[in-house]
């Protein structure tokens, strides 16, 4: 029973630091690349479900694995940072898919991927109008690159961090 408990409260802790690394992607100067806000995430909902609090498919974790791996994939292989060399959009990025995902769990469990991926395509378009986010302009090919480098591993990290709310809700 004492197992139990401590995943669970491991799960959490790996899911509140994903909340963070997704806000805030770099915190330290030397942080490897491959540190990103879903690998904490899906190590949080693994955690959640061994703690038998909450259970999932096993498809479910099958998909998000496999999905956490591409992210890491696409981290290690992108460049650093953005053309001006800060990180601002990925805090658009994520507030916008947190705002989506919390609004598409009021529709429904079915329809927060979808709040997920709209709320983050909302953010980058919110960042293509800040005066950092210039270069970033909606029907153009850098557009689509950002949104499939960052917006990719706000989509998944936020799904994770959805599910393990959704895993206690009644």
């Amino acid at each position: 029973m004492a197992l139990n408990y401590t995943l669970l409260v491991l799960g959490w802790m790996l899911v509140a630091l994903s909340l963070a690394l997704l806000l805030r992607p770099r915190w330290l100067k030397k942080q490897p690349q491959w540190v990103v806000a879903s690998l904490p995430a899906y190590c949080g909902i693994v955690s959640l479900h061994a703690s038998t609090f909450t259970t999932l498919p096993s498809w479910t974790l099958v998909f998000y694995g496999i999905a956490t791996a591409i992210v890491i994939a696409i981290a290690v292989l992108s460049p650093k940072g953005e053309p001006d060399g800060r990180n601002t959009g990925n805090l658009y990025l994520g507030l916008g898919a947190l705002a989506g995902g919390l609004v598409g769990m009021m529709a429904g469990a079915r329809f927060m991927m979808l709040g997920v991926l709209l709320g983050c395509l909302f953010g980058e378009l919110a960042f293509g109008r800040t005066p950092h986010g210039q270069w970033l302009k909606f029907p153009s090919v850098d557009f689509i690159h950002y949104f499939c480098a960052r917006g990719l591993q706000a989509v998944v990290a936020t799904s994770m961090i959805g599910i393990a709310v959704e895993g206690f809700l009644p």
